[in-house]
């Protein structure tokens, strides 16, 4: 879908969060990328600014190659980040003003799918190079029907945060399940128990046994309920329930399964559990 809809546009595919991913994994990334047509691929890491560098130089290399950019004569870019919810899509435009422009924030960032919810104001980053003044406007993947964010200057180029999108039906539930962990999809539409049973069996599927000495288990083990039971146990997840007795309704304080799984699917997506790949 992407593909048609970028046609001959020049892009980029940055892959954030890959301090979360194995690195030894990257060559076989790239080869399977390449295979698919997609040539120009950065590993990046926003939240410490890790390969962003790399960016907007190269950016500007595919624009200034592109001949049909060559015909304005104002140098002006407009780029459109896309990709599905929760990647960093919005972290990268902020990443991206710190290292160009030396500035704060342009856009929210969350650490769950849809908080940005609309195509955002352009926003500035600064390059610390110049194109001639004749390479025209390019990399624009849709218009903007509003006024961009700066990211970048000599040339002028401008970033549009985008909302995260998705197929609008999933035919692979495994899949489904891979964007779920992920984050690309809100945990309380998948279940958290759900997601937690899926990634505890992928964990022991490739031998990833982090989360065994991360919750200091005994042992390795496919029953998500010990898990999450000593999950709840070591920071302390309970709840009160009321039970229904012969003299009345009495409190009784139990361990929270859901509160232990939403903490385990947390402590995968901030890569306390090893860094996990799950293709």
């Amino acid at each position: 879908m992407l593909q048609e809809a970028l046609g001959i546009r020049p892009h980029v595919l940055v892959l954030n969060k890959m301090d979360l991913a194995d690195p030894r994994q990257q060559p076989r990334v790239l080869e399977q990328l390449k295979q698919q047509g997609c040539s120009h691929v950065v590993f990046a890491d926003c939240q410490r600014d890790s390969n962003v560098k790399k960016i907007v130089p190269l950016v500007a290399k595919l624009i200034s190659s592109s001949p049909r950019y060559h015909r304005a004569e104002n140098a002006e870019y407009n780029i459109m980040v896309i990709g599905v919810p929760n990647v960093g899509k919005s972290s990268l435009i902020n990443s991206l003003r710190r290292l160009h422009l030396r500035k704060g924030k342009a856009t929210a960032v969350g650490g769950e799918p849809g908080v940005t919810k609309a195509v955002l104001t352009r926003i500035q980053v600064l390059s610390l190079f110049s194109l001639p003044a004749d390479l025209g406007k390019g990399l624009s993947a849709l218009a903007c029907p509003q006024k961009p964010v700066k990211i970048c200057e000599m040339p002028l180029m401008y970033l549009v945060d985008t909302p995260g999108v998705l197929p609008p039906k999933l035919g692979d539930m495994e899949m489904g399940m891979k964007l779920a962990l992920c984050g690309a999809i809100r945990d309380h539409l998948v279940g958290e128990d759900i997601m937690a049973d899926y990634l505890l069996y992928t964990l022991n599927r490739q031998q990833q046994f982090g989360y065994v000495q991360h919750y200091g288990l005994p042992e390795a083990s496919d029953d998500i309920g010990h898990v999450l039971k000593h999950v709840a146990l070591i920071l302390g997840k309970t709840q009160k329930v009321k039970v229904l007795t012969g003299t009345g309704n009495v409190n009784v304080t139990m361990l929270n399964y859901s509160a232990a799984a939403y903490e385990f699917l947390r402590a995968f997506r901030a890569g306390r559990l090893g860094r996990v790949m799950l293709d």
